[in-house]
């Protein structure tokens, strides 16, 4: 019985170790690197991280490919404060090019912290569309809600045909996250 109270607490103690260093590599992971300037951060663009230097980053597309993505500081740069903790946060748009003829563009944040900027998750506009504002939204009821507006093509048209549809989204960042939130753009209710 001595043995097995032995094993059992050993096992105990291996578990706890097991979970603190586990947990230790989650946090470790989870928080971004910040810097003194946006277009040096690092931002989560599909999931990979990618770290700008003088504004753009490049990246092997796969392991051993020849093929480069290249990701650029593009501008539409709006300065306002996001996370309503009185610091002058940055949105911006990059783009992406992946070794084909697309050129993605993202909605990235910068969000100004006593350590530097921390970078966003990117979301996605699309594919060869055309940029137009990046803006503060227009309903009073949105807190800190940004407006990206832009041009794509209508639905069936071809990739080679160019943007002429006007749309817009609404977006608002998560600051525990660091990720976009669609808002709707007459919504009703208060926007936190």
């Amino acid at each position: 019985m001595k043995k097995i109270l032995i094993g059992l607490g050993i096992a105990v103690v291996v578990l706890v170790a097991g979970f603190y260093a586990f947990n230790a590599y989650i946090y470790n992971e989870k928080q971004a690197v910040a810097t003194p300037d946006y277009k040096n951060a690092e931002y989560i663009i599909n999931g990979q991280r990618v770290k700008l230097t003088n504004g753009e980053a490049v990246t092997e597309a796969a392991p051993g490919s020849a093929s480069k993505i290249v990701t650029r500081y593009f501008g539409n740069e709006l300065k306002t404060d996001l996370n309503a903790d009185g610091q002058t946060d940055v949105v911006l748009l990059l783009t992406q090019n992946t070794g084909g003829t697309g050129t993605f563009y993202y909605v990235v944040a910068a969000l100004a912290t006593e350590r530097g900027y921390l970078g966003s998750d990117g979301y996605l506009l699309g594919d060869r569309i055309a940029p137009q504002t990046t803006e503060i939204s227009p309903n009073p009821r949105h807190k800190s809600v940004i407006v990206v507006n832009y041009a794509d093509r209508a639905v069936g048209e071809p990739m080679t045909t160019q943007p002429s549809v006007g749309k817009s989204v609404f977006l608002k960042i998560d600051p525990s996250t660091l990720q976009w939130r669609i808002v709707e753009a007459n919504f009703e209710g208060e926007s936190r």
